[in-house]
Parts: structure tokens; C-alpha cells; sequence
């Protein structure tokens, strides 16, 4: 990873959000850590308000637990606990889902298109890091032509869980090139403008979703 990327288009309290979450999901910041402000900023290269900045979005998002004037600890992961965040993530990825295949635009269509092959592609290398890539920017684009800064403001904190979860986990009991195809899937029906089969194929990615978390409950159970 490399910490001292160049802002394009990001400001640089959105550099300082993507970096730190990066190390939060890859474990790099491993659950129960302590981190800085000060710190945070001399390892990016970024200055201390966009870090401040960031270190608050990620708090807000469950991340990180701000201590006052004791900079802040990771968030633990608490495995039980995704059941109730995939019974919300189900309802408002179907929502978005279903509104982005009705409203979305041309040049939307077009970047779904290439989504949709880099799923594949991933798939079929099992390619984590394309993998992650790619659905870094579905997520985005979804809620962008999905129109509803409610339910995107909703999935926000939802999908920084999940991605940490998924990190953790996911190899043991996941399928990436099954996963990888569920969201090639979603892509393909928001493409035909099929708000049903965007639903649907929807559904189908939140039900692996159930059942690698299930697998990974289930293995933290017999060990316990």
C-alpha cells in the first residue's frame, strides 16, 4: 500500500479516510490498537486536520473509538453482531440496487459494463486485490445512481463493517470467485435496467454473505 499517494481528485481529508480504513481492513491497525492523530499524520504524509477529519468519519462509522485527549483504539469486530448489519444491509442494498437499474444514466451504464468485467476478471484469477478495487468502486457508483443520499448515507458505516469483516474472515470461509460473479450479476441486471433481477441478484450476494458468516460463527463457537 502505498501511504503517501498523491490526491487527485480527493481532498486531502478523503486521502486520510481511504488510508487509514485501508490499514483498519487490512488489519494493518489491528482490533483493540491504539493510533494518534500525530502519529497517523507523520506515517501518511498528511497533515493533522485531515487526519483529525478522518479519524472522526471512521468513529462515526464504528472503526475507531475516539478517547478524549488519548488519541483512539480500533474498533473490535464483533462477529455476532453482523447478523443485525446484514438484516439492515440486505434492505437498503436492495433499495439501491433496484433504484440504480431504473434511474441510472449512460455514462453510468458504461461504467457498470466495465465493473461487471472486472468482477469477471477477478474471478477467474481469483484476484483479491482486483476484487477489492473493482467493488470499492461499485459501492460508490451504486449509491451515486441509486439518487437517494439517504440510503447512501445509511450504507456508509455498513459497508466500512463489512469490508473489515470480510478481510478478516473471508478467506476461510468465503468463495471469491462466487462472490466476485453475485456482484457481476448485479451489474449485468442494472445494465438491462431490470430492477427486479437487480433485486434479485441482490438477495442472492447478501444470502453468501449469511452464509460465510454463519460458517465463521460457527467455527468461533466450536473453538470457544
Amino acid at each position: 500500500m502505498n501511504l503517501h499517494a498523491n490526491p487527485t481528485d480527493e481532498s486531502q481529508a478523503q486521502l486520510a479516510y481511504r488510508l487509514i480504513e485501508e490499514m483498519i481492513v487490512t488489519l494493518a491497525l489491528a482490533p483493540g490498537s491504539r493510533v494518534s492523530e500525530n502519529a497517523l499524520a507523520q506515517r501518511l504524509g498528511i497533515g493533522r486536520t485531515p487526519v483529525r477529519e478522518a479519524m472522526q468519519r471512521l468513529a462515526r462509522e464504528g472503526s475507531l473509538r475516539i478517547l478524549p485527549r488519548a488519541g483512539a483504539i480500533v474498533s473490535e469486530i464483533d462477529v455476532a453482531d453482523q447478523f443485525k448489519l446484514i438484516e439492515v444491509r440486505r434492505g437498503l442494498e436492495r433499495v439501491m440496487a433496484g433504484r440504480a437499474a431504473r434511474l441510472r444514466d449512460v455514462s453510468e451504464e458504461v461504467r457498470f459494463r466495465a465493473l461487471a468485467d472486472g468482477f469477471l476478471r477477478a474471478a477467474q484469477a481469483n484476484d483479491e486485490a482486483l476484487f477489492i478495487a473493482t467493488d470499492r468502486e461499485f459501492n460508490a457508483l451504486v449509491a451515486a445512481s441509486a439518487r437517494n443520499k439517504y440510503a447512501a448515507a445509511a450504507m456508509a458505516p455498513i459497508q466500512a463493517q463489512t469490508r473489515r469483516f470480510w478481510y478478516l474472515d473471508f478467506r476461510r470461509f468465503g468463495d471469491l470467485g462466487r462472490v466476485a460473479r453475485l456482484h457481476a450479476d448485479i451489474c449485468a441486471a442494472i445494465v438491462a435496467a431490470d430492477e427486479p433481477a437487480a433485486q434479485a441478484a441482490s438477495d442472492a450476494l447478501i444470502d453468501h454473505v449469511e452464509e460465510y458468516t454463519r460458517a465463521t460463527l460457527d467455527d468461533l463457537l466450536r473453538k470457544g
